[in-house]
C-alpha cells in the first residue's frame, strides 16, 4: 500500500471511529470484551505518541477525548472526581496524555446534555491547572480551557453551587498568569457576579475575591485594566453600606467579634487589600470622591461606610494621603459631632487608624485637635460604646506620640481620664458596665507609658483606685477588666520608675502573686493570663534583682503558657472548605492541593510568654541560671515552628548562654551544643526572610559569645553549604529581578515591589557578613582555608557592574579578612585592592565608607605587606574628605571613617604619610559626632599625640589646648566618649594636666559654651 493511500485509510478510520462512538456508543462499546476494550485505548495512545502526521495525530486525539467522554458519562461522575482530587494522577505518563485530557475536559465543559459533568470537568480543570502552575508551556497550552471554566463558573454560581468560583479565587491566588489571555472576561465575570444581588453574600464575595486576590499576585496585570478596577471600587462600597439598624448597638456592654461573613466586613477588607496590592497612585483618585459623596449622604449608613473605606485605604495610599492629610483629617473631625452614632465611632476608628498609619506625621501635625475632639467625644455618656472607642483611638493617638508633643496636654488628658474613670468605676458598682472602663484603664496605662517620668504627679491620683479593681474585680466577667488593670499598674509603675513606684511595689506584687496562686484555676482562655505574664516581666525591669525571689512562683504559669501545642493537620482542597479561618485556623498552601493548617488559639498567649522568657534572661543575667536548661529546651524546637513570627524569639539564645556563663565553661559548652546543631540547620531551611535574619543575627552573636573551638568539623562543613547557598540565591534572585523587569506587565508599581525584595535580599547578605565576622573575629586565619569555598561570590560581590549594596558588603567582608586574618589575607590581595581603591570615591557613601574602613584596618593590622596600598590611598583619602559636600548627612559616615583611616595611616604606618603636614588638617576635621567606634579610634590616636607633647598638635606656647579642650568637650557631649572607654581616662588627664596651670586652664574653659563646660565636669567625675 502506497504512502498516500495508507494515510487516506487512516483518515477514513479516524472519521468513522470517532463517529461510532460518538452516536452509537452505548450499543457497541459495552459489549466488547475487557481485551478489545484494552487493546482499543493502547492504540489509541500509542498512535498519539508515534503518528508522524500532526493531522491524523490530532484526528486520533480527538477519538481518544471522545472515548474519555463517554466513559466518564458511562462510568458516572467518579473519573472526574479523581482528575479534580488527585491532578497528578496521570504521574509520568501525563506529558503522553496531553492532548487526550485536554480534549477530553474540552468537549465535557461543552457537554450541553449534563450540567454535573460540566461543572465537574471545570473543576478538574482548574485542579489540573493548579497542579501544574510552574509549567509554563502547559499552561499556555491549556489557556482555551479557561473560557469553559468561566462558563461553568457562570452556570453553577445560579445553580447555588459555587465549587468552580472558589477553583477560580484559587488559579487567582496560585496561577494568576493562566488567567492573562482571558483576564478581560475573567474580571468582566467576576464583576457581574459581585453586582448581582439575587446571589448569595458569599458567592458574591468570593467573586470579589478573584479581582482582589489578582490585585495581590498579579497586581501589574490588573494595573492595566484601569475601568474594571474602578468599577469594583463602588461594588466594595456598596457591600460597606449593607449594614443593619439596630437601636441597642451604642448601649451593648460587650464587643461582638466581627461578623467575617458580612458584606460590610468582607467589602471593607476587599478595599484595604486592594489598596494595598495596587498601591495608592491608582486606587486614591478611583475612590477619593466616592468617599466624599457618601460622607455627605443624608443616610448614615453611607456616613459610616465612606469613614470605614478611609480607614481602610490608609496603609495602601499611605503617600498619596500624607500629601493631602490637612484637607482630609480637617473633614473627618467634624464626624466626632456626627448626629449618628454609629458615625461618630467610625469617626473615631478612622483617627485611631491614622494615627497609626502616619505616625508620627499625623501626632506632629494634629495633636491640638486631634487630642480635643477625642476627649470630647469621650464625654457621650449616653453612648458607651461611642466612649470606649473614642478611648481606644486616644491609645493609638499616645501609643506613637512624641514625648515632647504629649506633655502640654498631659493635665487636661489626666483630668478627663480621672474624672470618667470615677464615673466608669460608679456605673460599674450600680449597674454591672464595664466597657468604657476597660478602655478606658488602658488609655490612662497609654499616657503614663508616652508620658514617663512626666507622669509622677499625677501617680497618687490613679493608683488606688486600679488597685482597687484588681481586689475586687473577681467575678469571670471582669476578668478582662482586671487583666488591663494588672497592665495599667504595671506600666505607670515602669513609666514613673522605681523610686516613686516602691512603696506600693510590695502590695502590687501580693496581688499578683495572689493572682498568680490562683492560676491554676483560671481557664485556658482566660484574657488575665497574657496581662499577668506582661505585668511580671514589666515588674522585673522595676526591681532588677530584686525580682529574682519571685521567681519560682511566676515560672510555673510562664513555662506552662510557652509550651502550648498547637493543633496541626495537613489537609487536601475538600477539608479545607469544611474549616474556617473565623474559626481560628490559618493555613500555608504547599501545593498539589494541599494545605498546612494550625489552629492559632493561644499562640499569641505563647508568643508573649516566650518574650517574657527573654525579658528575665535579659534582666536578671546570672539570676536567671536555674531555669536556663529547661528555657533553652523549650526555644531550641521553636527554630522550625513556622506560623508565629514572634514565638521564634531567636534573640533569646544570646542571653541564655550569657546566664549560663555563670555555671563554668562546661555547662556553657553543653548548652551551646544542644543550640547549635538546631540554629545551623534552621539557617538552610528557614523560609521566612525576616525570621531566617534573626536566626542568623543571634547565630553569630553565639559565636561572638563562645569565640574559638565552638564549631567542629562538621558544622564549618554544613554552614559553608548553606552560606554559599545564599550567597548563590542572591545573585540568583537578582538575576529574577531583572528577568521580571522585561516582563510585559513590569510597570512602576512592580518596581516597588521589586525594590522591596531586593531590599530583603540585601538584608540577608548583611548577616551572612555577620556570621563571617563572627567567625573570623574568633577563628583568625585558620579559618581562611574553609573560607576559600566562598571566595569566588564574594569577588563576586565586588564587582564594579554590581550593585552598591553588593558592594558595600562584599568590601565589610574583606575588610573582616584583613583585620583578623593578617598577614595571611595578602594572598587575596589581588582579588579586591583594585575594588577597594575603586571604592574610595564611589558615588554611593556607603560603599566609600567600607572602603576608608578597610584602608584603616590594611594600615593598622594589616602588615608591611599592604604598605604601598596604604600610601597610594593616602591622597584619595584627602581628596574626599575636602570635597565640599563632604559632611552633608549622607555622607558624613563616610568622610568620619574616611578622617579615621588617614589618623590610623598616620599611627600605624607614618612611613605612608607626610604626618607634619597631614596633622594639623586632620586636627581640624574632628571630632568624629556620628560613628562612635571610628571616634575612639580618634582619641586614641590624639591621647598619644598630647602624651608625646607633639609640637605640631600643641602648638606653640600649647595654643592649640583651647581647640583641643572643645574636641574633647564636644565628644563627651556627643557621646562619642564614654566613661567605659580606656581613652576616657586619658582624655581626663590631659584636662586635669590643664588644670592646674591657672591663666591656660582660665583661657581654655572660657571658650567653652555651658553644654561644653558640663561635659568636662562630667569626664572629670566619671574617668
Amino acid at each position: 500500500m502506497s504512502c498516500m493511500l495508507r494515510q487516506i485509510v487512516k483518515t477514513m478510520a479516524a472519521v468513522l471511529l470517532r463517529r461510532l462512538l460518538s452516536s452509537s456508543f452505548e450499543e457497541i462499546y459495552p459489549g466488547l470484551t475487557v481485551d478489545m476494550q484494552t487493546a482499543i485505548k493502547t492504540e489509541l495512545v500509542t498512535s498519539i505518541q508515534t503518528e508522524a502526521s500532526p493531522n491524523i495525530r490530532k484526528k486520533v486525539a480527538d477519538i481518544a477525548a471522545e472515548l474519555c467522554r463517554n466513559l466518564l458519562g458511562w462510568l458516572g461522575d467518579s473519573s472526574f472526581r479523581s482528575v479534580w482530587n488527585f491532578p497528578g494522577i496521570f504521574g509520568n505518563q501525563q506529558q503522553h496524555y496531553m492532548e487526550v485530557i485536554k480534549r477530553m475536559l474540552v468537549q465535557c465543559m461543552q457537554d450541553q446534555e449534563n450540567p454535573q459533568i460540566r461543572t465537574l470537568a471545570a473543576r478538574a480543570a482548574a485542579s489540573f491547572v493548579l497542579s501544574n502552575e510552574g509549567n509554563a508551556a502547559l499552561l499556555k497550552h491549556f489557556s482555551d480551557l479557561l473560557p469553559g471554566i468561566l462558563q461553568a463558573v457562570n452556570e453553577s454560581c445560579y445553580q447555588g453551587d459555587d465549587s468552580v468560583l472558589k477553583s477560580l479565587v484559587e488559579i487567582a491566588d496560585t496561577a494568576p498568569k493562566y488567567l492573562r489571555p482571558n483576564l478581560e472576561a475573567t474580571l468582566q465575570l467576576s464583576l457581574k457576579l459581585c453586582a448581582d444581588t439575587t446571589l448569595t453574600n458569599m458567592q458574591r464575595q468570593l467573586a470579589l475575591e478573584v479581582i482582589v486576590t489578582l490585585s495581590e499576585t498579579a497586581a501589574a496585570m490588573l494595573r492595566k485594566h484601569t475601568a474594571i478596577v474602578a468599577s469594583s471600587v463602588p461594588q466594595m462600597l456598596a457591600m460597606m453600606v449593607d449594614l443593619e439598624e439596630d437601636e441597642e448597638w451604642s448601649m451593648a456592654d460587650e464587643l461582638e467579634d466581627d461578623d467575617f461573613d458580612s458584606n460590610a466586613v468582607a467589602g471593607e477588607s476587599a478595599l484595604d487589600r486592594m489598596a494595598c496590592g495596587l498601591g495608592g497612585k491608582m486606587v486614591l483618585p478611583m475612590i477619593k470622591q466616592h468617599i466624599m459623596t457618601m460622607l455627605q449622604n443624608p443616610d448614615w449608613k453611607y456616613r459610616h461606610a465612606g469613614l470605614m473605606a478611609l480607614s481602610a485605604i490608609g496603609e495602601g495610599c499611605h503617600q498619596q494621603m500624607e500629601a493631602i492629610l490637612n484637607e482630609i483629617v480637617s473633614f473627618l473631625l467634624l464626624f466626632c459631632q456626627d448626629p449618628h452614632p454609629r458615625v461618630r465611632y467610625a469617626a473615631c476608628n478612622a483617627i485611631g487608624q491614622m494615627a497609626t498609619d502616619f505616625a508620627p506625621t499625623f501626632q506632629k501635625k494634629f495633636h491640638d485637635k486631634v487630642i480635643s475632639a477625642l476627649l470630647q467625644t469621650m464625654e457621650d455618656q449616653t453612648n458607651p460604646r461611642v466612649q470606649a472607642h473614642a478611648a481606644a483611638a486616644l491609645i493609638n493617638f499616645t501609643e506613637d506620640c512624641p514625648k515632647s508633643l504629649l506633655i502640654p496636654y498631659l493635665d487636661s488628658l489626666v483630668q478627663h481620664l480621672h474624672v470618667i474613670m470615677v464615673a466608669k468605676l460608679q456605673e460599674l458598682i450600680q449597674k454591672g458596665t464595664k466597657l468604657v472602663l476597660e478602655q478606658v484603664v488602658t488609655s490612662i496605662a497609654s499616657v503614663a507609658d508616652t508620658a514617663e517620668e512626666k507622669f509622677v504627679p499625677y501617680y497618687d491620683l490613679f493608683m488606688p483606685s486600679l488597685k482597687h479593681i484588681v481586689e475586687n474585680a473577681v467575678q469571670k466577667e471582669l476578668r478582662l477588666l482586671r487583666g488591663k488593670t494588672i497592665e495599667c499598674i504595671s506600666l505607670i509603675g515602669l513609666a514613673v520608675g522605681k523610686d516613686k513606684f516602691m512603696p506600693d511595689a510590695s502590695a502590687v506584687m501580693q496581688l499578683l502573686l495572689k493572682t498568680q496562686t490562683d492560676f491554676n484555676d483560671l481557664e485556658d482562655d482566660d484574657p488575665q493570663i497574657s496581662y499577668m505574664i506582661s505585668a511580671w516581666a514589666r515588674m522585673c525591669k522595676i526591681l532588677g534583682k530584686e525580682f529574682q525571689q519571685y521567681l519560682p512562683v511566676v515560672m510555673g504559669p510562664l513555662m506552662k503558657t510557652a509550651s502550648i501545642k498547637p493543633e496541626v493537620a495537613l489537609l487536601d482542597t475538600q477539608d479545607m472548605e469544611n474549616m474556617s479561618e473565623d474559626d481560628g485556623w490559618e493555613f500555608v498552601n504547599l501545593g498539589d492541593q494541599q494545605s498546612f493548617g494550625i489552629k492559632t488559639a493561644g499562640l499569641e498567649e505563647k508568643a508573649t510568654a516566650c518574650q517574657m522568657l527573654v525579658c528575665y534572661a535579659k534582666e536578671l543575667k546570672e539570676g536567671f541560671v536555674e531555669y536556663t536548661e529547661q528555657v533553652v529546651k523549650l526555644m531550641v524546637p521553636l527554630l522550625k515552628f513556622y506560623f508565629h513570627d514572634d514565638i521564634l524569639l531567636i534573640g533569646s539564645m544570646p542571653l541564655l548562654l550569657e546566664c549560663a556563663r555563670v555555671r563554668g565553661p562546661d555547662y556553657l559548652t553543653q548548652m551551646w551544643h544542644f543550640m547549635c546543631d538546631a540554629l545551623i540547620k534552621a539557617i538552610g531551611t528557614e523560609p521566612d526572610s525576616d525570621v531566617l535574619s534573626e536566626i542568623m543575627h543571634s547565630f553569630a552573636k553565639c559565636i561572638e559569645l563562645m569565640g574559638e573551638g565552638c564549631l567542629n568539623n562538621e558544622h564549618f562543613e554544613e554552614l559553608g553549604g548553606i552560606l554559599k547557598g545564599k550567597l548563590e540565591e542572591h545573585f540568583k534572585n537578582q538575576e529574577l529581578r531583572q528577568a521580571k523587569r522585561q516582563d510585559e506587565d513590569y510597570d512602576e508599581g512592580m518596581e516597588e515591589t521589586l525594590q522591596d525584595e531586593d531590599e530583603n535580599d540585601v538584608y540577608i547578605l548583611t548577616k551572612v557578613s555577620d556570621i563571617l565576622h563572627s567567625v573570623f573575629s574568633s577563628y583568625k586565619e585558620q579559618v581562611l582555608p574553609w573560607f576559600e569555598q566562598l571566595l569566588q561570590l564574594i569577588v563576586q560581590l565586588v564587582c564594579p557592574s554590581r550593585p552598591w549594596a553588593d558592594r558595600q558588603w562584599g568590601l565589610c567582608i574583606f575588610d573582616d579578612v584583613v583585620e583578623h586574618c593578617s598577614p595571611s589575607s595578602f594572598k587575596y590581595a589581588e582579588l579586591f585592592l583594585r575594588a577597594m581603591a575603586l571604592s574610595l570615591c564611589d558615588t554611593s557613601p556607603e560603599v566609600r565608607q567600607a572602603a576608608a574602613y578597610g584602608v584603616g584596618v590594611m594600615a593598622q593590622y594589616g602588615g608591611e605587606n599592604y604598605r604601598p596600598f596604604c600610601t597610594e590611598a593616602l591622597p584619595t583619602l584627602l581628596g574626599v574628605i575636602q570635597s565640599p559636600d563632604s559632611k552633608v548627612k549622607e555622607n558624613v559616615n563616610a568622610t568620619e571613617n574616611c578622617i579615621s583611616a588617614v589618623g590610623k595611616v598616620m599611627r600605624f604606618r607614618p612611613e605612608c604619610a607626610n604626618v607634619n603636614e597631614i596633622l594639623p588638617h586632620w586636627l581640624s576635621w574632628l571630632p568624629l559626632n556620628e560613628d562612635k567606634e571610628e571616634a575612639v579610634h580618634t582619641f586614641d590616636f590624639l591621647c598619644d599625640l598630647i602624651e608625646s607633647n607633639n609640637p605640631i598638635v600643641l602648638g606653640p606656647d600649647n595654643a592649640n589646648l583651647p581647640k583641643i579642650f572643645q574636641i574633647i568637650a564636644e565628644g563627651v557631649a556627643n557621646e562619642s566618649v564614654k566613661s567605659e572607654d580606656a581613652c576616657s581616662k586619658r582624655l581626663a588627664n590631659v584636662i586635669r594636666q590643664v588644670q592646674g596651670s591657672g591663666g591656660l586652664w582660665t583661657q581654655c574653659v572660657t571658650m567653652l559654651n555651658e553644654t561644653q563646660q558640663k561635659a568636662i565636669q562630667d569626664l572629670l567625675n566619671t574617668a
